[in-house]
């Protein structure tokens, strides 16, 4: 389900005699960043009826033996361990320490337990890792940080990975993206619970919007999957990125890999948790939201910038990706943008030497900047519904790291 469904699944379980709706289990762990640690002990675990917000109780739980220790060389001792976790109709992972590392056994049982005794579980940020181990988003669309989306859908094939949403609820098992999204997302249970009064009262206290519309996809960047780097088809990968102005299709990387079509899609496939024209599609898309943001070029130029066809292609994977029109995003990006500032440092147009003034900016941007072809990409025009390329889910678009649902 998207950011906005409340609604639980048909297989959601019935919450055991034992538990309570209005606790709420905070699962830490050595190593966890403090900033997501303290997200859910804020939103759950301060006293705020006196503005409206219903309370609940909160169970802090060491998810192994302590002291903990977090962000900057802090120690912290909670004040419950994993028994307590058996009281609790919400379970929380604000954050793992390291994607690489497998969680506490003892920890995963505690969380299938309340799962299968019909507790909420949310994994927050790299709490998604916890989840993933414990077997709870099997087969159950999920996301988590955009830089580890492709590592998640790799680890774990089976979850439905969606590097563009804030946060997934599906019901009983929730997600929430990096940082931020994590007060999303617990808002979001506020508000699931007690209505949009309550949450919007809280938001207020915590000073956040009650409510972020669009994803994460306005905070991808062009890093290369962080399994693929030491591989060497990450050399092809950067040539992709470097030059995806002109025209190629994922024959000519197959080509520059020394590999047969079906070959490079699979191996491809086995490093990113992406087919080859998915991630090629996004990153032309990714690259278009960048020129809309930092360039005065039509549409048109924007599209054949960035290796599309046609316009009419940028257009239809535009707007399925981001949910707008190019025009309507670079519209809404300028409005957001207070007058006067500057460009982001390190973004100019193609073509135009780091050291330019900013008037030979601005001219080049007018004219066209040299040496860049506008002629568009061989790609087909993918992406419609029922084709393999978006086939992850109901209108939705896959991005790197995310596994088509079947």
């Amino acid at each position: 389900m998207s950011q906005d469904s409340t609604a639980a699944p048909e297989s959601a379980r019935k919450l055991s005699g034992r538990r309570r709706r209005e606790v709420v289990a905070v699962l830490l762990f050595s190593g966890g960043p403090i900033f997501e640690s303290s997200i859910p002990l804020s939103v759950f675990g301060i006293d705020r009826q006196d503005a409206g917000v219903p309370r609940y109780r909160l169970l802090v739980c060491a998810g192994e033996d302590g002291p903990l220790r977090t962000t900057g060389g802090l120690e912290l001792s909670a004040p419950y361990g994993l028994e307590a976790i058996s009281r609790a109709g919400t379970v929380v992972v604000p954050a793992w320490r390291s994607i690489t590392s497998p969680p506490p056994v003892e920890a995963l049982d505690a969380l299938r337990r309340a799962h299968e005794e019909g507790a909420r579980i949310v994994g927050l940020c790299t709490g998604a890792f916890v989840l993933a181990a414990a077997g709870l988003l099997d087969g159950r669309p999920a996301t988590t940080h955009w830089m580890y989306a492709p590592t998640l859908a790799k680890r774990y094939p089976s979850v439905h990975v969606d590097p563009r949403e804030l946060f997934v609820d599906d019901g009983d098992v929730l997600t929430s993206a990096g940082t931020a999204a994590g007060i999303d997302l617990c808002l979001h249970i506020v508000r699931t619970d007690h209505g949009a009064e309550a949450a919007g009262a809280l938001a207020r206290r915590l000073v956040v919007p009650p409510r972020r519309s669009g994803g994460q996809e306005r905070y991808l960047d062009r890093s290369l999957p962080e399994e693929i780097g030491s591989d060497p088809l990450a050399e092809v990968v950067a040539w992709a990125l470097e030059h995806l102005h002109e025209q190629f299709d994922v024959e000519t990387l197959a080509a520059r890999a020394y590999m047969s079509r079906r070959t490079f899609d699979r191996r491809f496939r086995s490093l990113t948790g992406s087919a080859p024209l998915q991630w090629l599609i996004t990153q032309r898309v990714l690259q278009a939201q960048r020129l809309l943001e930092t360039s005065d070029y039509s549409v048109d130029e924007v599209a054949g910038r960035c290796g599309f066809r046609s316009p009419v292609a940028l257009r239809g994977h535009f707007r399925r990706q981001l949910g707008s029109s190019p025009a309507a995003y670079r519209s809404a990006y300028r409005a957001r943008r207070p007058q006067g500032e500057p460009m982001p440092p390190g973004v100019m147009e193609p073509g135009v030497p780091a050291q330019a003034s900013p008037h030979t900016r601005r001219a080049a941007a007018a004219a066209g900047a040299p040496g860049q072809p506008t002629a568009s990409s061989a790609l087909p025009e993918h992406g419609k519904p029922g084709s393999d390329v978006y086939a992850a889910g109901p209108g939705r678009p896959s991005l790197p790291g995310q596994r088509s649902a079947p």
